[in-house]
């Protein structure tokens, strides 16, 4: 039996790794578009970006590793289309290959900011590591970089380009940064954080256009100020690549739909990751998650179903973000919550919020917690006393136990 997995990141690269720890001995194929072996997204804008990785420390397993385990991988290699009635995949360097299982780690692209200038040398996206070896090539100190939004990708490479001596503005639409992501609470601490250490954070700013002849010179916002650069990297928000998918009559609807198993529509179809959207039922909805452990965790079942077994998905998502020295880790979603209690003083750079809904623990974000981040992960979705949490004295572990 040979099964065939589409992609080159975290999914694509675990799914293959748990297939052998499975016990599967069929083929297995990874097809990747990329001139690279399967590899890690989260260190791109965050170590690959400082050079203190090289590439190395960027792959999710060395190729040694895939030669052991007699993993055929292809990189550089596009799949154009799938056939699912013949059960074969279509490349552009014309090879077809057959499978008797599909697995679709295809992931996301991010979303393009289609404004005039936007073709200009020096306007840059961070999602692959052609991208940062770019973005690298322009972090010289003294040069001025702006940063399209505020989110955690623009957040991570502000972090790292302040500490590498540019001059660093991030401009974002929203009235507060990370709007999209976490509270009014945490926007204020980044953003104090940030300009503490030399950031321009401009907030309900929007971009019209980028300046510049065959360059970037500047940003021209929509108010009518130009924001001098050298270089921009546009973190605006990804797009899941549901086009192979949709091509082969697979249903999507902001991803491909996939049920617990990480099926799709087609029983010889399967897909994992950040081009998925899937059934949580741990909070009776469908989502479509951007994270590495949704990535991880999901291959996982896909590879145990793949095997023959019947696993089933149901996590609680959790997050991270790592800015300066500081460590954000976060679980559940903070917009399912009505009220929250802080725990630690977020003038000392250490600490946790709890968030409840209906007298339940529905999210957490710890910054530099580790230990109240892992006890959130275990009472997430129950009833808990805030006062407790809110308590530095209480043992959390003894409300763990409760």
């Amino acid at each position: 039996m040979t099964i065939v997995i589409v992609g080159g990141g975290h999914a694509a690269g675990q799914a293959a790794a748990s297939l052998r720890q499975e016990n599967y001995d069929g083929e297995i194929v990874v097809i990747g578009d990329e001139p690279h072996i399967p590899y890690q997204r989260p260190p791109l804008s965050k170590q690959y970006l400082s050079g203190e990785y090289g590439l190395e420390r960027v792959h999710l397993r060395p190729a040694k590793f895939y030669a052991t385990k007699q993993i055929e991988v292809l990189t550089g290699v596009r799949v154009e289309s799938i056939e699912p009635s013949a059960q074969t995949i279509s490349c552009d360097d014309g090879r077809k290959v057959g499978y008797d299982k599909l697995l679709l780690a295809t992931g996301a692209r991010p979303r393009r900011f289609e404004t005039p200038g936007s073709d200009l040398a020096g306007v840059h996206y961070l999602r692959t590591i052609a991208d940062v070896d770019a973005i690298k090539r322009g972090f010289e100190a003294g040069r001025r970089v702006v940063i399209v939004g505020g989110g955690y990708i623009g957040l991570e490479v502000a972090s790292i380009a302040i500490g590498a001596g540019l001059d660093v503005t991030v401009l974002e639409m929203e009235d507060r940064i990370l709007k999209r992501v976490t509270t009014a609470t945490m926007s204020a601490f980044y953003e104090d954080l940030h300009t503490g250490r030399g950031v321009s954070i401009r907030t309900g700013t929007a971009v019209e256009s980028f300046a510049g002849t065959e360059r970037l010179t500047g940003v021209v916002c929509t108010d009518g100020n130009v924001v001098p650069a050298d270089l921009a990297v546009v973190g605006i928000g990804i797009v899941p690549n549901v086009e192979l998918a949709e091509a082969a009559g697979l249903d999507c609807d902001n991803g491909i739909l996939v049920d617990e198993h990480t099926r799709t529509a087609d029983p010889h179809i399967h897909a994992v990751g950040d081009c998925t959207n899937h059934p949580n039922p741990l909070l009776g909805r469908r989502l479509r998650l951007e994270s590495v452990p949704n990535a991880m965790e999901q291959s996982r079942v896909a590879a145990a179903n793949l095997a023959g077994g019947t696993s089933s998905y149901a996590n609680v998502p959790w997050f991270w973000s790592d800015q300066y020295d500081l460590k954000l880790q976060m679980v559940g979603f903070s917009a399912d919550a009505e009220h929250h209690v802080v725990r630690g003083d977020p003038g000392s750079q250490s600490f946790a919020v709890f968030y409840f809904a209906d007298g339940t623990l529905v999210a957490a974000d710890a910054v530099n917690r580790a230990r109240e981040f892992m006890a959130a992960r275990q009472l997430v979705g129950k009833r808990v006393d805030p006062s407790q949490l809110a308590d530095p004295e209480v043992d959390l572990k003894a409300v763990i136990g409760a």
